[in-house]
């Protein structure tokens, strides 16, 4: 070390057995008792890298980790989005197709009372009925729409409250 008063311990020439350098200064003076560790050579996984080298490598390497997890979060999102987009395709044909038969079993029901009324009886049976689920399923809307109004949401009252309490379990 070349320093008076601290010793050097270590460097196992001719133990031959590969084992790690070691090098520890101990200052041997009254006032500093602590020991000081100096950067060293690390034989073994580190592959004869320094402390410092080793941790820049590991901060990198989870830098890079980091990032490829981000990446590949990215495309398991865009697999997701491309499968729902195709399950939303799928959905909307479905619905289009239901209309169809909707309508075809409509036009099969003024048929089938079209054999014991006249066809324009039949029809209007058949279309003052659906005028009559129309109108049901629209009050139900409505019902369910304006109860959804007398729910307003503030989340302002909320926050307000919270913050409220906390100040509160604070004081006691």
């Amino acid at each position: 070390m070349g320093c008076p008063g601290r010793r050097a311990r270590g460097s196992n020439q001719g133990a031959g057995d590969g084992a790690s350098e070691e090098k520890i200064a101990v200052s041997t003076s009254a006032e500093r008792t602590t020991p000081v560790v100096e950067a060293e050579r690390v034989e073994g996984p580190g592959k004869g890298r320094s402390v410092g080298e080793l941790v820049a490598s590991v901060s990198e390497q989870f830098s890079r980790l980091v990032r490829d997890e981000l990446q590949l979060a990215q495309l398991q999102l865009a697999e997701k989005g491309k499968r729902l987009g195709t399950g939303a395709g799928f959905l909307g044909v479905a619905g289009v197709v239901a209309l169809y038969a909707v309508g075809v079993l409509l036009a099969a029901a003024v048929l089938g009372l079209a054999t014991v009324l006249p066809a324009w009886l039949s029809a209007l049976i058949v279309g003052v009925v659906l005028l009559i689920v129309a109108a049901i399923a629209g009050l139900l809307g409505k019902k369910k729409i304006d109860a959804s109004k007398a729910f307003a949401a503030n989340p302002q009252e909320g926050l307000k409250e919270d913050v409220d309490a906390v100040k509160r379990g604070i004081k006691r």
